[in-house]
């Protein structure tokens, strides 16, 4: 009787969502706090829309670098771990097998049933590598586009998570009306984001949705405190 293949379906873009994340968190409550703040000061919106696009961009461009910056020493890292397994492997094979035996024996295999497994190793080098990288160490090969995608990602993200508490001011000529509707846009963003975050990480989007607005808002009501105090 013919059975169905077995398809495994994993999510995959995690490092992709964790970028949103990090430029979105930010885009919503950094300009959303900046604009805040000078609505208590002037009630030109004209002003408020001038600081916030500049800040923006300033946010967009800090922020994609530190994400280029944090992409590219995760694959120096893996590069110079693997250079150094690779001389290990080499140099001294015999406590590389050792780790080997250790590391299935945390599974639940014998030494005598992983030696199969070491002798085709000690044949395929670069595999070895592969499974200590893997097994022992907890990395996994960094894609080489890594750096400038997370930088364009995060940079993108902030733009268009900042662009939504701003958009009220372009709107409304008066600094005081707009504050009010870039608050409830914002906090809206906020709910929606965390549920679109939950969605894609196996979480309860609800749950994640009320989170994400819980913290988001707290961050920037903080933000808007300490810009209100200053001003």
């Amino acid at each position: 009787m013919p059975q169905t293949p077995h398809a495994e379906k994993h999510f995959t873009g995690s490092q992709t969502i964790r970028d949103i994340v990090i430029g979105m968190s930010d885009g919503l409550t950094v300009p959303f706090a900046l604009a805040a703040g000078l609505s208590g000061a002037v009630a030109n919106s004209h002003i408020v829309v001038t600081a916030g696009l500049a800040e923006i961009a300033a946010g967009s461009i800090a922020m994609g670098l530190g994400g280029y910056l944090a992409a590219k020493s995760d694959a120096e890292h893996y590069a110079s771990e693997r250079a150094r397994e690779e001389r290990e492997v080499v140099a001294i094979p015999e406590a590389e097998a050792r780790e080997v035996v250790e590391i299935f024996e945390a599974y639940g295999v014998t030494a005598q049933e992983s030696a199969p497994v070491i002798a085709a190793l000690r044949q395929r080098p670069a595999r070895w590598v592969d499974l200590m990288m893997s097994m022992e160490l907890g990395l996994e090969k960094p894609d080489p586009k890594r750096a400038l995608i997370s930088a364009l990602t995060i940079g993108g993200a902030y733009i268009v998570g900042g662009a939504i508490p701003l958009s009220p001011y372009i709107f409304l000529p008066g600094a005081q009306s707009a504050l009010l509707v870039s608050v409830i846009v914002t906090l809206a963003a906020l709910l929606v984001f965390g549920a679109f975050k939950g969605r894609f990480t196996g979480t309860m989007p609800l749950r994640s949705g009320l989170q994400t607005l819980l913290i988001g808002g707290l961050a920037a009501a903080a933000a808007f405190g300490i810009a209100k105090l200053i001003s």
